[in-house]
């Protein structure tokens, strides 16, 4: 059975992280149109409808460090 580890990691948590060079995969899950205008820099669009189809091709190392962000509250 495979097993799947996810933590939630707060905004300065991630700053520390790119700041730190990790190594990761910064997702972005918003919609296409949302990603165009601004998202954070390095990270790849997953919209929500399409993750079956360009996750495998996206994400293909599945022991990579992934952090997924969305819109949230301000």
């Amino acid at each position: 059975m495979e097993r799947i580890m996810m933590a939630t990691i707060s905004r300065d948590e991630l700053k520390l992280k790119i700041d730190r060079g990790e190594e990761f995969q910064l997702v972005e899950t918003l919609p296409a149109a949302t990603y165009h205008h601004a998202h954070l820099p390095a990270a790849i669009n997953l919209p929500p409808d399409q993750v079956t189809q360009l996750a495998p091709t996206l994400l293909p190392n599945k022991d990579a460090d992934i952090v997924v962000y969305c819109a949230g509250p301000t």
